[in-house]
Parts: C-alpha cells; sequence; structure tokens
C-alpha cells in the first residue's frame, strides 16, 4: 500500500506554505505575502509518530476568479484535492470567514474526502479570538483546530488529526513473498493491456487515447510464478506536453510507483522505436537503482526481416548506454506473444537485486580482477585497494576502501562492475559502488 497522501487547500495568502514548511521542517515552498506565490503543486515526505505520508502545498483556490493563472492555480488544487486522502483545509483569522471560505468548503465536501479544517494566524499565546468561532459556521464534523503556523502552535493537534484519518498500511498487511512490479513509460505503449494479458482478464481501461490511465493502480496477480503487484502507472508526457496539470501530477504518481517498486518493466512502443522520452522514463527507474526489464510491446505490428531484432536490440543498448545490465524482451500484449515470459525475467531480476555475496568472496574476485588489470596510477602515485564488502540490496551495494578516492577512475569502477556481474551475474539491477578512502597503510 502507498502512503497516504495529505493536501493543504485554501484561499491564497493563508499560510499554506509556511505550514507546509513547518510540517515537512525543512524550507521547501517559497513563502511571501503576495498571494500566489505557490502557483504549483509542491510535495514532500512527512513524518509524525513513526507514521509517514506525503503532503502536498498548492496554490491557493480562488472560485470565481477568471485570471489566468489563477484559474490555473485552482485546477492544481481540484487536482490535489482529488488525489489526496486527506484534505486539510486552511482558513485566516485575521481575513475572518469569507465568501470564497463557504464556496471552498461546498467544493471540498463534494469529494467526500476526511477534512480537516484549520483556522490559522492565531498566533497570540492564550483565549483564540472571536473570529475563530465564525468557522464552525462551515459545518465541517470536526471541530476546527486553532493554529499558528509561523510559531507551530497548534501544529500537534494537526498532525495527530492527520493520523487519525489516513489509512496506514499495517506491518502485518505486507508480504514479503510479492514483488511489486512498476508498469512504466510513455502513454499509449500498452501498459494497461500487458497488465490484462499477464492477469488474464481486463482489470485496467485500455484504450487508444494517450493517457487514460490518471493514477497509479494496483492490481495483485498470484499464480504458478508467484506473487506480483502491478503498479500501473499514468504515461510520462514530453515536457512539451505536460502543461496539462493533470499529465504533470501524473509524472509524481509515476515517480512515486517507482519509489515503491522492486522491479520495473519499461515499456517501449515497438512501432516508434526508442525515443528521448523513453530515454528520461528509463532514467527514472535506474537513478532509483531499481531492477529493470525493458519491454518492446506492439511487436506484432512491426515489419520485420532477420536482422530487425538485432538492430532494435543495438538502438536500446546505444540508447539506454547506462543501464546495459537490462534485459530485453519482445512481445506482443495484443496477441499474446512472449508475454508470459516476463513473469520468469521479474524472477530473476528480482532475485539478482536480492543477491548477497560473502565479503570473502567478492575479495577473491577482487584480487583476480587487480592482477588481471593493475589499478591505475598518477605521478607516482598508484590505487591501492584494501577489501571490499556488500553492505546492502536492492540495488546491491559494494563498499570499496582504498589509499585514495581520486585514483578509483571512473573507468576502473567500470571494470570492477563488469567482474562482479561476470562472477555473480546480477542481470537486470544496477550495481551501487562506494568508495571510501582509508588511508595509505605502507606508508606512501
Amino acid at each position: 500500500m502507498a502512503k497516504p497522501i495529505v493536501a493543504i487547500v485554501g484561499r491564497p495568502n493563508v499560510g499554506k506554505s509556511t505550514l507546509f514548511n513547518k510540517i515537512i521542517g525543512e524550507r521547501r515552498s517559497i513563502v511571501e505575502d503576495t498571494p500566489g506565490v505557490t502557483r504549483d503543486r509542491i510535495y514532500a515526505d512527512a513524518e509524525w509518530n513513526n507514521r509517514k505520508f506525503i503532503l502536498i502545498d498548492t496554490g491557493g483556490i480562488e472560485p470565481k476568479s477568471e485570471d489566468t493563472i489563477l484559474k490555473q492555480m485552482r485546477m492544481q488544487a481540484e487536482i490535489a484535492v482529488a488525489t489526496a486522502d486527506v484534505i486539510i483545509f486552511l482558513c485566516d483569522v485575521r481575513a475572518g470567514l469569507l465568501a470564497d471560505d463557504k464556496d471552498i468548503a461546498v467544493m471540498l465536501k463534494k469529494s467526500g474526502k476526511p477534512i480537516i479544517l484549520c483556522v490559522n494566524k492565531i498566533d497570540r499565546i492564550g483565549e483564540v479570538p472571536y473570529e475563530y468561532y465564525e468557522f464552525f459556521e462551515l459545518g465541517f464534523e470536526r471541530e476546527p483546530i486553532a493554529l499558528s503556523s509561523l510559531h507551530g502552535t497548534g501544529s500537534g493537534d494537526l498532525l495527530d488529526a492527520i493520523i487519525e484519518e489516513c489509512d496506514f498500511p499495517e506491518e502485518d498487511d505486507e508480504d514479503d513473498s510479492v514483488i511489486n512490479v512498476a508498469v512504466i513509460g510513455k502513454p499509449n505503449a500498452g501498459k494497461s493491456s500487458i497488465i490484462n494479458r499477464m492477469c488474464g482478464e481486463e482489470r485496467m481501461i485500455v484504450s487508444d487515447i494517450a493517457g487514460t490511465t490518471r493514477d497509479a493502480v494496483d492490481t495483485l496477480v498470484e499464480n504458478v510464478y508467484g506473487k506480483y503487484n502491478f503498479i500501473d502507472t499514468a504515461g510520462i508526457r514530453r515536457k512539451a506536453k505536460v502543461e496539462d496539470r493533470i499529465e504533470k501530477f501524473s509524472v509524481l504518481r509515476a515517480n512515486m510507483a517507482v519509489e515503491r517498486a522492486d522491479v520495473c518493466l519499461l515499456m517501449i512502443d515497438g512501432k516508434d522505436g526508442i525515443t528521448e522520452q523513453d530515454e528520461k522514463i528509463a532514467g527514472i527507474a535506474h537513478e532509483a537503482g531499481k531492477a529493470c526489464i525493458i519491454v518492446v510491446n506492439k511487436w506484432d505490428a512491426v515489419e520485420k526481416d532477420n536482422s530487425t531484432t538485432k538492430e532494435v536490440t543495438a538502438k536500446i543498448r546505444t540508447a539506454l548506454a547506462y543501464m546495459p545490465y537490462a534485459p530485453i524482451i519482445f512481445v506482443s500484449a495484443m496477441t499474446g506473444q512472449r508475454v508470459m515470459n516476463v513473469y520468469s525475467m521479474i524472477n530473476d531480476v528480482h532475485n539478482a537485486a536480492c543477491h548477497r555475496v560473502s565479503t570473502g568472496m567478492l575479495n577473491d574476485v577482487l584480487n583476480d580482477a587487480m592482477t588481471r588489470v593493475q589499478p591505475p596510477s598518477d605521478r607516482g602515485k598508484r590505487l591501492k585497494i584494501y577489501y571490499m564488502t556488500q553492505t546492502g540490496v536492492c540495488p546491491p551495494t559494494f563498499v570499496i576502501f582504498c589509499n585514495s578516492e581520486e585514483l578509483f577512475h571512473f573507468s576502473y569502477r567500470r571494470y570492477i562492475e563488469n567482474c562482479l556481474r561476470d562472477t555473480f551475474g546480477f542481470e537486470g539491477t544496477p550495481i551501487k559502488l562506494v568508495i571510501r578512502q582509508k588511508g595509505d597503510k605502507e606508508g606512501d
């Protein structure tokens, strides 16, 4: 289950960004007295009493304004409301209860989401001002929380209310045997179609209209191959087309899906071939350290000869040179061609990402590698590698101790990584090498 999403909404200049910064504990949102400074949604991880959630700061809502920027800000807030699990409705005690507050309250009630009404800018310690009681008129079930986002008073009550309203995954609910698989790619690459085919039923809405899937949707599957949770993400569009504010939120959701995943299926449209947008989407999975499989879909619709597969593979390898570890499979979600083979590949790359190697075996490989290719030197000083140990999995992470991090050139890092792959496999997963400078033991 994903982290709950909590959105802060309200009129401009009621203190939303100040409250956002106070809760996350850092200055992420720009805070000014000018209404409308936060024009887009800003999001960050937050935690209270060991419960984690995602907090979204939104631009202010002016329900009746026809100003272009204010209309866009209103749309942003409406999207945040639609995707949030809990909504913080922030009002300003100094301004009092305004008609716009009443209009926003009506909109929020229609969402059916839990609403936490907060009356902000009650900065004096002691009795709350008379104006605070005006906000009871809005008719929410929960009593308004008196708050000072500037000083933090009342924020504990707010955070307690958030935890009370959110649904959090229980540890017992998490099944370690389930592999979380994020299906990522540009719109209309066939993400929903391949999940439907792999599940053997129509679980997703499938349409030729690019961007049909707006949100991340989970599909649990158990079969002879194992247990899987497929996360179908909205397609990530090119930046030029991300002016559509709903699509901007889809990019956020896709990033969140990758964060949750154990394995990513990068869907490429076989008719289009590898594109610049595919490269950027692959980079999201690579930078997150996720195991990855490149799935070339719609292969049935491609005119082929004896060299087509080899040529397309070469183009993908050239474009995605930073992830040569990812296996490539050519499928057709429409006909089912080779689709079920993806299951065994998911198992293989997930096992590789979780694989641990003993320190003894690692150092045998390291010594053999240094014997075959001597470590580099610079101006008479040679790199000395003392030992290597594995410190983590998903991705496999190795710490190498040496006398000089500066001498450990990128080319030699790549050589050591290739030696590890040749010996232990690690197909489908990135490898993380951490270099630690320990000091020269031999007094050079």
